[in-house]
C-alpha cells in the first residue's frame, strides 16, 4: 500500500511540476516511467475499477512521453500495457452486466481509450519507420470515427503531421499516403472537420510532394491535388504551385497564360506577382513573362514599390542579354530621378549593385569603355558635390578603367573626387599611389604607400565594418609592390614589401615577400655604388627582414599547412643570408656578430645534421669573438661586462653543439677545443667569474695542452681589467716545462717564456723579497744559463736582459744591506758576460 501511495504521489508530483522548468521533457517521462512501474508491482489479481483507469492513464501518458522525446522504441511497451489495461476493464464493466443498453454504454466509454492508445502506437510506429503497422493502426483508428465523430479534426492533423514528417524525410510515397489520408478523413464528418483552409493546406503539400517526386509522372495527381486546394481555399501560394508544376512539365504558353487567368482578378500582393513573373522568366518564359511583368504597373499604380516591377524587368533583360532595351529602361529610370519619380531608397540601393555588377563584368572582359559606360549611369543618380563613401569606390573603379585606357587625366580627376568623398580610405590612397607610380612621381608614391600603411594599421570605422576580407591591406600592398617592380622603381616596391610582410599572415607569402625585400636591397646597394658599400639603413633593413623570418618560423610551428619541410627550406635560405651578410662587415664588429647570432638563431630551426652543426658551431665561435674584441675596446666598465658576458653566453651553447659535432667523425686538427679554451678564460677573467677555478683545473689536467696556448693563458691572465698573477706564473711554469721536454728546444721561445716567468716572479723595483722567491727566480737564471750553453741560437738581447737583470737584482741586495746576496746576483750576472757576442766588449 505505501509503494502505490509513493508511486501515485511521485506521478501528482511530476504533473504540477508540468508547466515549470523544475524538470524538463525526458526527466518527466523517466519519472513517470518510474511511477508506472512502481504501480505495476502493486497489482493484484483482481484490481478495482478505479485502480485499472489510473493504470490505463499512466500507461497512455508514459508512452506518449516517450514518444514526444524522440525514444518511440520505449513506447511500445506501455502502450500494450495500456491495451491490456483497457481490455481488462471493459470485461470488469461487462461482467455482472447484461442489458444491452449498459454494455454499449460501457463499449463507448472504453473506445475512447482504445482510440488515442491505437493512434499513439501509430504515431511510434512512423517514428520507427513501420509504414505497415502505421497503416493498420491508422485504419483501425479510421474506423472507430463513426463512433467518436469529434475526435475527426484530431485524426486528419494526425495525418497531416506523418505526411509532414516523411515528406521531410524525402519518402514521398508514404508521405502521398498520409496526406491523402487526412484530406479523405477531413471530409468524414463536415461538422468535426478541419475547416477549408486547412484542407487547402494539406492538398498543396500533397501537390508539393507529387511535384518533387516525380513531376512527369504523377503530373495529373500534382495539377488535381492543387486544382482542389484552390478550389477549397484560394491562396497565393497555390497558384504560385500551379504555375511552378505547369512550367516543370513543359506546358504551353497557352495553358500557363490560363493558369496565370486564374489569379489576375483576385487581390494579391506585388511581391507575389513579382515572384510569379521571375518564375516565368527564370523557366525561359520570355514571352509570357515579360507580358505578365508588364501588366503588374497597372495593377499597382498608387504603389510607392514600383520601382520592383522596373529593376526586376532589368535584371532579366541583362540575363537576356538584351542590354540595349536594359539601358534605354535605365535612361528612362535616371530621367524620372530628375522629374519627380525616385526609386524608394532600397529599390535605388538595388539598382546600383545591378549597374556596379554589369559594369565589372565588362571590366573583367577587358571592355573598358563599356565597363565605364555602367559606371556612369551610377554616378548619374548622385547631386553635384554629394559625399558618399560608395561613390567614392565608384570614382576609384572608374579611375581603374581611365588608367587601363591611357587616359591619366581623367583618372587623375576621378581619384580626386574619391579623396573628396573618402580622404581616409586605404583603397582611394592606393589610386592616388598607383598615379604616381604610373607617372614616376617617386616622392609621392612613397608618400601614398607611407599613408597606406597607417590605414592599415588603424582603419577607418566605415571600412572596418565593410571590410569582407581581412587580407585586405596585405593584398593591396602586394599589388603595390608588384606595380612599383613592373615599373623600375625598387625604393618604392621594397617600402611597399615591408608594409606588406607586416601585416601577411600566411607565411608562404611572408618568407617570399622577405626573399623579395633582401634580394632588393641586395639589387639596390649594387646599383648605388660600384663598390658595393652598405650604408647604416640597408644593414638595418636586412637586419630587421631577418629578425621578422625568425620570428616567424618560430609561429609558423603552429600552422598546419607550412610544413616542416617548407619551414626547413626558408630557414636553411635565410641562415645563409645572414651568414655570407655577416663575412661582409669585416670593419663593422657589431654588424658582423649580430649577422652571426642571426645566422646561428635561424640554423636552429634546420635539421641538426654535420654542416648545420660546423655552421652553427663557426657562427657562435665568430660571435663570441667579436664580443671580445669589443669588450677590449670598450671604454666603461659596464659596456665592457656587457660585452665579455655575451661572448660567454655564446661559448656555453657552443659548447654544447662541439660536444654533439665531435661525435660525428674525427677532429684531431681541429683548433676549436683551444679556442673555446682561450675565449672562456678571457671571458670569465675579466668578469671575475668565480667559474673560473673549476676551468683552469681542467686545463692543469689536460696532457696534451699546447706551448702557445699556456702563453697566451698567461698573457690573458694578466690583461686589463683580469689580474690574476698567480694562474699567469703558473701557466708560464707549464709553459716552460714543455719547453724543456722538447727534444730540440726552440731557444728564441724558449727565452721569451722564460723572460716573461721572471718578470712575474721578480717585478721590477721590489726590494724586499722572500728568499723562496728569490730561489725559485735563481732557477729560472740557472735554467737559462743551462739553455745557453748547449746552443749558439739564444738571442743575444735576451742574455743581455737575463745579465742586466741578475746584476740589478745584486745591486738591489746590496743596497739593502743584503752583502751576501748581492756578491752571489752580481756574480750571476758575470756567468752570462761570456756568453755575449758582439756586446760582450761593451759590457766587460
Amino acid at each position: 500500500l505505501q509503494v502505490e501511495e509513493s508511486a501515485v504521489s511521485l506521478w501528482n508530483w511530476t504533473v504540477t511540476k508540468h508547466t515549470g522548468a523544475v524538470v524538463n521533457d525526458e526527466q518527466r517521462v523517466k519519472l513517470r516511467f518510474v511511477a508506472c512501474r512502481l504501480i505495476c508491482l502493486c497489482e493484484g489479481s483482481d484490481p478495482p475499477e478505479g485502480t485499472i483507469r489510473r493504470q490505463i492513464l499512466m500507461y497512455m501518458k508514459t508512452g506518449k512521453g516517450w514518444i514526444d522525446i524522440g525514444k518511440a522504441d520505449l513506447a511500445d511497451g506501455f502502450l500494450e500495457n495500456a491495451m491490456s489495461s483497457i481490455e481488462k476493464l471493459y470485461a470488469k464493466l461487462r461482467k455482472g452486466c447484461e442489458d444491452e443498453a449498459d454494455i454499449q454504454v460501457h463499449r463507448a466509454d472504453v473506445e475512447k481509450s482504445l482510440f488515442k492508445v491505437v493512434s499513439y502506437q501509430a504515431e511510434s510506429a512512423v517514428a520507427q519507420g513501420d509504414f505497415q503497422k502505421a497503416v493498420m493502426c491508422m485504419q483501425r483508428c479510421k474506423d472507430m470515427l463513426m463512433k467518436l465523430p469529434k475526435e475527426t479534426c484530431y485524426l486528419s492533423i494526425l495525418c497531416y503531421n506523418f505526411g509532414v514528417e516523411t515528406y521531410e524525410w524525402k519518402r514521398y510515397e508514404q508521405s502521398s499516403f498520409w496526406l491523402s489520408q487526412s484530406y479523405d478523413i477531413g471530409k468524414m464528418d463536415m461538422k468535426y472537420s478541419i475547416g477549408k483552409e486547412m484542407q487547402a493546406k494539406v492538398l498543396r503539400l500533397l501537390a508539393t510532394t507529387y511535384f518533387e517526386w516525380d513531376c512527369t509522372l504523377y503530373l495529373d495527381k500534382a495539377l488535381r491535388a492543387i486544382n482542389l486546394a484552390n478550389q477549397e481555399n484560394l491562396h497565393p501560394a497555390g497558384f504560385f504551385l500551379k504555375v511552378k508544376i505547369l512550367l516543370r512539365s513543359g506546358a504551353s504558353d497557352e495553358a500557363i497564360n490560363s493558369a496565370l487567368a486564374e489569379f489576375t482578378h483576385l487581390e494579391m500582393s506585388l511581391d507575389f506577382y513579382l515572384n510569379t513573373a521571375k518564375l516565368l522568366l527564370e523557366h525561359g518564359r520570355e514571352s509570357v513573362g515579360f507580358d505578365f511583368l508588364k501588366s503588374v504597373p497597372e495593377r499597382f499604380e498608387s504603389s510607392s514599390d514600383l520601382g520592383k516591377i522596373t529593376l526586376l524587368h532589368i535584371e532579366f533583360l541583362l540575363q537576356n542579354k538584351r542590354e540595349l532595351l536594359a539601358k534605354q529602361k535605365i535612361e528612362e529610370v535616371i530621367i524620372g530621378h530628375y522629374t519627380g519619380k525616385q526609386l524608394l531608397p532600397e529599390a535605388l540601393n538595388q539598382l546600383h549593385i545591378i549597374l556596379w555588377d554589369r559594369a565589372a563584368k565588362h571590366y573583367e572582359e577587358k571592355s573598358y569603355s563599356e565597363a565605364l559606360q555602367w559606371y556612369n549611369y551610377s554616378v548619374s543618380f548622385y547631386t553635384p558635390g554629394q559625399i558618399d563613401q560608395n561613390l567614392a569606390k565608384l570614382q576609384r573603379n572608374m579611375a581603374s578603367c581611365y588608367l587601363h585606357l591611357k587616359q591619366v587625366d581623367k583618372a587623375k580627376e576621378a581619384v580626386k573626387q574619391a579623396e573628396r568623398c573618402d580622404p581616409n580610405s586605404i583603397f582611394t590612397k592606393f589610386c592616388v599611389y598607383k598615379i604616381a607610380v604610373l607617372e614616376n612621381d617617386t616622392d609621392k608614391a612613397m608618400e601614398a604607400v607611407i599613408e597606406m600603411g597607417k590605414l592599415a594599421e588603424n582603419p577607418s570605422e566605415y571600412e572596418d565594418k565593410l571590410s569582407v576580407d581581412k587580407n585586405t591591406g596585405s593584398n593591396l600592398f602586394s599589388l603595390a609592390a608588384q606595380i612599383a617592380l613592373e615599373n623600375d622603381q625598387q625604393i618604392v616596391a621594397i617600402k611597399a614589401l615591408e608594409y606588406l610582410s607586416e601585416h601577411l599572415q600566411d607565411c608562404q607569402q611572408l618568407f617570399a615577400a622577405l626573399k623579395c625585400l633582401v634580394r632588393l636591397m641586395f639589387s639596390k646597394v649594387m646599383a648605388e655604388n660600384a663598390e658595393k658599400r652598405w650604408v647604416y639603413e640597408d644593414i638595418n633593413s636586412i637586419l630587421t627582414y631577418l629578425n621578422l623570418a625568425h620570428k616567424k618560423l618560430g609561429e609558423s610551428l603552429t600552422e598546419e599547412k607550412f610544413t616542416g619541410d617548407m619551414r626547413i627550406l626558408e630557414a636553411h635560405w635565410f641562415r645563409k643570408v645572414a651568414w655570407n651578410m655577416a663575412v661582409q662587415f669585416k670593419d663593422s664588429p657589431e654588424k658582423m656578430r649580430d649577422f652571426f647570432v642571426l645566422s646561428f638563431k635561424l640554423s636552429q630551426f634546420c635539421p641538426s645534421d654535420k654542416a648545420v652543426l660546423i655552421a652553427q658551431k663557426t657562427c657562435l665561435l665568430m660571435a663570441a669573438a667579436v664580443d671580445l674584441e669589443m669588450g677590449r675596446q670598450q671604454v666603461t666598465p659596464s659596456e665592457q661586462m656587457e660585452h665579455f658576458s655575451q661572448a660567454l653566453q655564446h661559448l656555453q651553447i657552443c659548447k654544447e653543439i662541439w660536444k654533439v659535432l665531435k661525435l660525428t667523425g674525427d677532429f684531431a686538427k681541429d683548433p676549436t677545443d683551444t679556442l673555446l679554451l682561450l675565449y672562456e678564460f678571457e671571458a670569465r677573467s675579466k668578469l671575475n667569474d668565480p667559474g673560473l677555478h673549476n676551468l683552469m683545473e681542467s686545463v692543469w689536467e689536460q696532457p696534451q695542452i699546447e706551448i702557445k696556448t699556456l702563453e697566451i693563458i698567461a698573457s690573458l691572465a694578466m690583461e686589463s681589467p683580469a689580474r690574476y698573477p698567480v694562474l699567469c706564473k703558473k701557466a708560464l711554469k707549464s709553459a716552460l716545462n714543455l719547453h724543456r721536454k722538447q727534444a730540440v728546444i726552440d731557444a728564441e721561445k724558449f727565452s721569451k717564456c722564460l723572460h716573461s716567468l721572471i718578470n712575474i716572479s721578480l717585478p721590477t723595483g721590489l726590494t724586499d723579497l722572500d728568499t723562496c722567491v728569490l730561489q725559485e727566480v735563481w732557477d729560472y737564471f740557472e735554467d737559462a744559463l743551462s739553455v745557453i750553453s748547449s746552443t749558439d741560437a739564444y738571442p743575444e738581447m735576451e742574455v743581455l736582459w737575463l745579465m742586466t737583470r741578475a746584476w740589478n737584482t745584486g745591486i738591489f741586495q746590496y743596497t739593502v744591506g743584503k752583502y751576501k746576496e748581492a756578491e752571489q746576483w752580481c756574480g750571476l750576472g758575470m756567468r752570462f758576460l761570456s756568453h755575449l757576442g758582439s756586446l760582450k766588449k761593451s759590457y766587460e
